[in-house]
């Protein structure tokens, strides 16, 4: 599923699903057709079957974030913090491929992810004070809940870059890997998220961002333990157990 040569592109095979950046030339920085077409990419992923979705870049850059000059022409990049929750509410399994550096936005984008799989290449720094920018609110909660306070102060407050180690000593990546590793091991991690329950694996991660927010509802994850409970896909699990065999989860 494509569209112009420069929008991000979405490909889906089988479970799995890409979405790739594609504006190499001006650090895949995201403009509101970028905005727009990720919003349906993230709602199609949505309605689908999809079970993980990877994003990945293309060029030298992961993501530079909103377009500087359009904040400079008086643009705000409204549909950013929209983008950014989809993302982190999507209901696959979500893999960033960091493949080189990530900053202001894009850093979000990223937090946004289940998974960060970053190489050495890889930098960030979060501008916003630089640039005069207060951050909306779901997004210093993801760095605070993913890197801790004293971490997202350092980044918001400063404006420091930090690199490919640091980032993953704070938390920032979730594997530091060799370049060459990057898509070996996205593509192992969406191999073995898509082969697990998804009415599970679906579950628990909408109720674990709800435990890192503060924001648990506990009727909500009562009903999906109840849901998954009752569900054929727990049968199979037993089942295959007791057969030594990979089950055939279909999410009823």
């Amino acid at each position: 599923m494509q569209t112009d040569g420069s929008l991000p592109s979405l490909d889906i095979a089988g479970h799995v699903a890409t979405i790739t950046l594609r504006r190499p030339e001006v650090a895949n920085r995201l403009g509101p057709d970028d905005l727009a077409e990720l919003q349906r990419q993230v709602e199609a992923v949505n309605a689908s079957d999809v079970r993980v979705l990877r994003l990945r870049s293309s060029g030298k850059y992961f993501c530079s974030g909103f377009d500087i000059g359009r904040l400079a022409a008086g643009q705000r990049g409204a549909g950013f913090e929209t983008l950014v929750n989809a993302m982190e509410d999507c209901r696959a399994v979500t893999i960033a491929e960091i493949h080189g550096g990530v900053y202001g936005g894009g850093t979000d984008l990223a937090l946004a992810c289940d998974f960060r799989l970053g190489t050495h290449a890889a930098d960030m720094f979060m501008p916003a004070a630089r640039l005069g920018l207060h951050f909306y609110q779901r997004g210093m909660e993801r760095y605070v809940s993913r890197l801790g306070l004293n971490h997202a102060k350092r980044l918001f407050l400063t404006a420091e870059r930090i690199d490919a180690d640091e980032m993953f000593r704070c938390g920032f990546l979730t594997e530091l890997l060799p370049a060459e590793r990057l898509r070996e091991r996205a593509e192992q991690i969406s191999e073995t998220v898509a082969g697990l329950a998804p009415l599970a694996v679906q579950g628990m991660k909408r109720h674990l961002n709800a435990f890192s927010r503060g924001t648990l509802d506990a009727a909500a994850l009562a009903a999906d333990i109840g849901a998954a409970n009752g569900s054929q896909d727990i049968r199979e699990g037993a089942l295959a157990w007791q057969e030594k065999r990979k089950p055939r989860f279909t999410g009823t």
